[in-house]
């Protein structure tokens, strides 16, 4: 019986670093992904790494498999820090979040109809909404 469970301990323990294996080069691949998309889409990746968020069962053809999930941290301006997270199917990217980019847009100095006709060159005033001094209900 000794054998046996000396055995077993050593398959176990074969298995545990075969998994953590695995997931490393899961996670290598991971940060390649998040830095690449990163790079492409003109956000700064932070930390320069990402962390494994959580897991999912998927339905892929006839198997299910497992998606884990990955989040990271990138910033628009370099002030800021938003949260991204991506979706690898063994060592595929399958889906990827990215905060979106919100443009800002100062608020136009009060000017008269004209002015502001003539300021977007053409007959189009730039819609703003109407102030309600009072509550209006029908």
């Amino acid at each position: 019986m000794g054998d046996f469970a000396t055995l077993f301990l050593l398959f176990v323990l074969v298995t545990i670093i075969g998994t953590w294996l695995r997931l490393s080069r899961a996670r290598d691949q991971a940060i390649h992904e998040a830095r690449s998309r990163c790079q492409q889409h003109g956000l700064q990746l932070l930390d320069e790494t990402v962390g494994l968020s959580g897991w999912r069962w998927r339905r892929f053809g006839d198997q299910h498999v497992v998606e884990r999930r990955y989040s990271f941290e990138v910033s628009i301006d370099g002030d800021d820090r938003k949260a991204g997270h991506l979706w690898m199917m063994g060592n595929t990217l399958t889906a990827l979040i990215l905060p979106t980019l919100e443009l800002y847009t100062p608020e136009p100095t009060e000017h008269t109809a004209e002015q502001k006709q003539a300021a977007t060159g053409g007959n189009v005033l730039p819609f703003r909404p109407r102030s309600c001094d009072r509550d209006i209900r029908h």
